[in-house]
């Protein structure tokens, strides 16, 4: 079995990228101003990611107005929303590793061995 490291998505790594793809997941579309605003981000640091995102297939970006007014909004594609739920999914995963090899006091590891409340070490311990 491989560590679920490898099914992490390299792009969807970086901290603002992903948090788009958070909130972009959660919509149909959602007005940039809106993801700037949630995402804190300026302007210019959104347009940057979110052509990054573009590039890889994974955000459409719609242009349009209301009124007078022009507007963009952004929404994942398919490839973008199966991405950012493969990253996800890799991300629970490796967190519940640690659960699963040193789980909570009282209860029995996944697997059946015991850790319990071992000090962690390793082969090359301090004197």
């Amino acid at each position: 079995m491989s560590h679920p490291r490898h099914e992490l998505d390299d792009l969807l790594g970086h901290p603002v990228r992903f948090s788009i793809a958070a909130l972009l997941a959660a919509a149909s579309r959602v007005e940039f101003s809106f993801v700037r605003d949630h995402v804190e981000v300026t302007d210019s640091m959104l347009s940057k990611q979110v052509s990054l995102l573009e590039q890889a297939g994974y955000v459409k970006v719609h242009k349009g107005f209301v009124g007078k007014w022009p507007r963009t909004w952004l929404s994942l594609t398919r490839a973008g929303r199966r991405a950012f739920e493969r990253h996800l999914a890799a991300l629970r995963e490796i967190a519940q590793t640690g659960n699963d090899y040193f789980p909570r006091k009282g209860e029995v590891p996944a697997g059946g061995g015991g850790w319990g409340d071992a000090p962690l070490s390793s082969s090359r311990e301090r004197k």
